[in-house]
């Protein structure tokens, strides 16, 4: 596909990030179209840490738990991983993978989240929620809040400070948590210290410049888009009726919110409602740290984790959780 004639050339790729794009197209092509599900999910499951991947060598312990789930709805299982031998209560991030609404688990592509649990000695707790279109919205939501509800309940006996507890998500889960700090506000629920939104997947209107100049580029374009929130909401998809719950670009008042750290590459389709969400948050009076980083395509440092660009995308968030955590 080529671009909109309402919008300029893509931005160029990364150098670096670029050679990986071929290779990586075999796992992750641009365009997923909802008949790819099925296969997507088989090749991701291959990849998932086995237990001694998650124990660094000993450097961490886990353990697994399925907290009571939503009413009427199956148990929340999540994965909680700390440092080896930790015994004080420690800062926390309630982490939620992403997968466009259609992929993943509790332990998709944590290598990042494990770096921090060895480096910065806080907890990881990663939720699992339900996947569309299997089930559809508000089900991944009410997963990923009740447990972010039962760790906040349980903090104190998980060796959890939670006071220094911050949410974080990628993609997909970048607009879950998105969703939850709105769905907190507005509930009177517990007050994460931040919220990390990783390349977040915000909007399901799926209508910008950046999603036009990357049809059928890097990864996930607007065609995959549309399958992920096509997935999630079914026909309510890009009309009037979609509440700022399930896609949190919709929502009028982003006042309130706790402090954001939000980025996303600069060839992405998400950069602009990316762009946008961080300004509207400073509109609102609020506090967010922004980062656009040049010609990187979505989910470039944990598909390419070694390119010196990821290291500085890593590196922004380390120093964004030191300062949020007091770590």
């Amino acid at each position: 596909m080529t671009p909109d004639s309402s919008t300029g050339p893509p931005p160029p790729f990364d150098p670096e990030l670029a050679e990986a794009l071929g290779p990586l197209s075999a796992i992750m092509p641009p365009t997923v179209l909802p008949g790819m599900i099925p296969s997507l999910r088989r090749s991701l499951a291959a990849t998932r840490p086995s237990d001694e991947d998650l124990r660094r060598g000993g450097a961490v312990e886990f353990e697994e738990r399925t907290v009571p789930g939503p009413a009427g709805a199956p148990g929340v299982p999540l994965l909680i991983c700390r440092p080896a031998g930790a015994t004080a209560p420690l800062p926390a991030v309630y982490f939620t993978h992403g997968g466009g609404m259609v992929l993943g688990d509790n332990r998709s592509l944590l290598a990042e989240m494990l770096d921090w649990v060895e480096d910065l000695r806080l907890v990881l707790v990663s939720v699992e929620y339900r996947l569309a279109p299997e089930h559809r919205y508000p089900a991944a939501l009410e997963d990923v809040h009740t447990g972010l509800l039962w760790i906040t309940r349980h903090a104190r006996a998980l060796g959890i400070d939670p006071g220094r507890l911050a949410v974080a998500g990628a993609s997909a889960g970048g607009g879950l948590t998105a969703a939850l700090s709105l769905l907190l506000r507005d509930r009177g629920g517990p007050q994460p210290a931040g919220q990390l939104l990783v390349c977040p997947m915000l909007d399901d209107r799926d209508d910008t410049p950046s999603g036009r100049q990357m049809a059928g580029r890097g990864v996930w374009d607007r065609t995959s888009n549309n399958t992920g929130w096509s997935a999630l909401l079914g026909g309510l998809r890009g009309g009037p009726d979609v509440p700022p719950y399930a896609a949190p670009a919709r929502a009028t008042d982003l006042s309130g919110l706790p402090p954001a750290f939000i980025d996303a590459g600069s060839a992405e389709t998400f950069r602009d409602e990316v762009v946008t969400y961080a300004t509207r948050i400073w509109q609102a009076g609020g506090q967010a740290e922004l980062h656009v980083w040049p010609g990187a395509f979505h989910g470039f440092d944990a598909f390419v984790p070694h390119a010196t660009l990821s290291g500085e995308a890593r590196a922004a968030r380390v120093r964004w959780l030191q300062r949020t955590l007091a770590l």
